[in-house]
């Protein structure tokens, strides 16, 4: 496995950065190679990507949601082997930092030159700055779940 992490600051208070990235089928808005994202219940999803050529499909489920605080997934289903856990500290009370550690398992030669020069590394840092554009640009969130979800 091989693991990603970046942080961004965003000029949003916590509630809201955390409220839009509970919004999983906004992600093709800002996630690069995202086409889709399905939300079937409160803790799986559905996701289609299309990455360098390579099409794909996957589910994820949350394994642990806390309001403000966190959201971790792992993927369940699928071609893609992945886990991680995105994070949301109040700087204060307009600034909120986001922290994403990801693992995940390139799978055939491309994906793994391409894990050996970076290249996740840079996917994850510019859909960061990405979210930050979208989420700064309205200034609120499109929407916000704030349910509870526990480890099993």
């Amino acid at each position: 496995m091989s693991m990603v992490k970046e942080s961004i600051d965003v000029d949003v208070p916590l509630h809201t950065a955390y409220n839009q990235w509970t919004q999983f089928e906004e992600f093709p808005k800002f996630m690069e190679g995202v086409e889709e994202v399905r939300q079937l219940t409160d803790r799986r999803t559905h996701w289609r990507t299309s990455i360098a050529g390579a099409e794909r499909e996957f589910d994820a489920e949350i394994v642990d949601q806390l309001p403000d605080e966190r959201v971790s997934w792992r993927t369940v289903d699928g071609e893609v082997r992945q886990m991680g856990t995105v994070t949301f500290q109040s700087i204060d009370a307009d600034h909120t930092r986001i922290s994403l550690a990801m693992d995940f398992q390139p799978e055939g030669m491309a994906e793994k030159a391409g894990d050996m020069l970076g290249v996740l590394d840079r996917r994850v840092k510019g859909d960061l700055k990405r979210f930050k554009g979208f989420i700064e640009e309205r200034g609120r969130e499109t929407g916000g779940w704030r349910g509870r979800i526990s480890p099993a």
